[in-house]
């Protein structure tokens, strides 16, 4: 588990931009059960490809006309019951972090994996996010 004083200016970096965080299992059934419209969910984390590749992609790619109706994170290492039941709605998917999905009335239509945000650049994680954007939301 990560200190709080060091994880709050990552956190801070999604909320400032609009999104809720979801710190126990409660608030991600809550959010994400029954859900109906478009809802983006970062599970966010303190690795570097979070910083300059992640978080950043998202926040472009919310400058895009259609984007989804909510906006939701958890924090991996941080958030644990929250992420750990997060996960449980990225299925089929192994647990990655950081990570970016979009749900539409429920279900997970587009996934980005830690494997796709390593090594890419913030312009083409929002370009793959406004292209999802374009046809879900």
């Amino acid at each position: 588990m990560y200190p709080a004083e060091i994880v709050a200016p990552m956190t801070k970096d999604l909320t400032s931009a609009g999104f809720e965080s979801l710190h126990n299992a409660h608030e991600v059934i809550e959010a994400l059960e029954n859900q109906s419209g478009t809802a983006l969910v970062v599970v966010n984390s303190v690795c570097g490809c979070a910083a300059a590749n992640a978080r950043p992609g998202v926040k472009i790619a919310l400058q895009n006309d259609k984007t989804p109706a909510k906006l939701y994170t958890v924090f991996a290492g941080v958030d644990t019951d929250a992420t750990a039941k997060a996960r449980e709605f990225l299925l089929p998917y192994p647990p990655s972090s950081p990570a970016i999905a979009l749900f539409k009335d429920g279900r997970l239509v587009h996934f980005l994996e830690r494997h796709h945000i390593e090594g890419r650049s913030a312009g083409m994680i929002a370009d793959n996010l406004k292209a999802a954007f374009d046809d879900y939301c």
